[in-house]
């Protein structure tokens, strides 16, 4: 193998970029040409791939976001679509791929590898929502942007004595949510995977009242409800008045922090060396604090599980 490219896909996570430093920088020292796909897969479409020097990832790896940017791309589901794309890396002797993102990457590359190119999957996404991983690139930065937002959120709530509703991401995976409620000490965490009924987060924001806090804060996450659902509820259960905050994309964007860089150069550097151990058609991925690899057939198989004693001990603690 003599040339390799790099591409982002799906949405960003902080530390994406510490990981395609480490895939370049591994790639040139082992003697690889590398090459980066600019806009995902559908910039591999377009041909938008370009030679990677040093230089081109001098200064990144403390920056959010990703330097190859990303997209979704509809077109590259399609069969010929992905024929395509091969045909794109051959024309130029580019003979593996490393694919950073998540589950649809992941999926992405997996159609390559069945059609014959060999991929490397790094997990890259906030959500940490990838099957047969426990940790996927991002995570921790976001909750640490989160409880960022919820301290300075929770300074107002307290001088107003007012109940903050706050929506985080995570639209199949409560583990923002939780993670930050725990984190926040908030009165009620409402995530996909436990049911709540609205009675349950009256309760808790009455008994918190009764212990004379003066601030309260429900967190949800965007897989369940709206944060405006939750405060439509409390107005008509209990005219409770509330502020909601939905944080949005603010949860994706900042510097990545230690372990996300850390975690992001050792995957990085490790997915290189998988293409050229021939363990293509791998993802890497973290189990039991240590960085490994799996197939990923074998990832797929796997159901992304929350830590559900987490979620009893917030309940607890709140109570």
């Amino acid at each position: 193998m003599r040339r390799i490219a790099v591409l982002t896909s799906g949405g960003d996570s902080p530390g994406m970029n510490a990981a395609i430093r480490a895939a370049v920088l591994r790639g040139i020292d082992k003697g690889l040409e590398v090459f980066g796909v600019y806009n995902g897969y559908e910039g591999l479409l377009e041909g938008n791939i370009v030679p990677m020097k040093r230089k081109n990832v001098g200064g990144i790896i403390q920056r959010g976001g990703t330097i190859l940017r990303t997209s979704r791309s509809d077109r590259f589901k399609l069969e010929e679509s992905q024929f395509e794309a091969i045909r794109k890396l051959k024309d130029l002797d580019i003979e593996g791929l490393v694919v950073i993102g998540g589950d649809g990457s992941f999926k992405g590359a997996m159609k390559l590898c069945e059609k014959g190119l060999p991929v490397v999957g790094i997990p890259g996404t906030i959500d940490n929502d990838i099957s047969g991983t426990d940790y996927s690139i991002g995570f921790n930065t976001a909750v640490s942007t989160v409880l960022d937002a919820i301290d300075k959120i929770r300074d107002t709530a307290y001088s107003h004595e007012k109940t903050s509703i706050i929506e985080v991401m995570g639209r199949g995976a409560g583990d923002i949510a939780l993670w930050a409620g725990l984190c926040t000490g908030a009165a009620s965490i409402i995530i996909p995977e436990a049911a709540y009924q609205i009675k349950d987060v009256i309760t808790r924001i009455q008994a918190a009242r009764e212990r004379g806090d003066k601030d309260c804060i429900i967190i949800v996450a965007e897989g369940v409800c709206s944060a405006e659902e939750i405060k439509k509820e409390l107005q008509e259960q209990i005219q409770l008045e509330t502020r909601v905050v939905v944080l949005g994309f603010l949860q994706r964007g900042g510097t990545p922090n230690a372990y996300d860089r850390m975690i992001g150069s050792q995957m990085g550097a490790k997915a290189v060396d998988l293409l050229l151990d021939g363990n293509h058609g791998s993802m890497l991925c973290v189990k039991d604090g240590k960085i490994t690899y799996s197939p990923f057939e074998e990832a797929a198989k796997e159901v992304h599980e929350i830590d559900m004693s987490l979620y009893q001990l917030a309940l607890s603690l709140s109570s």
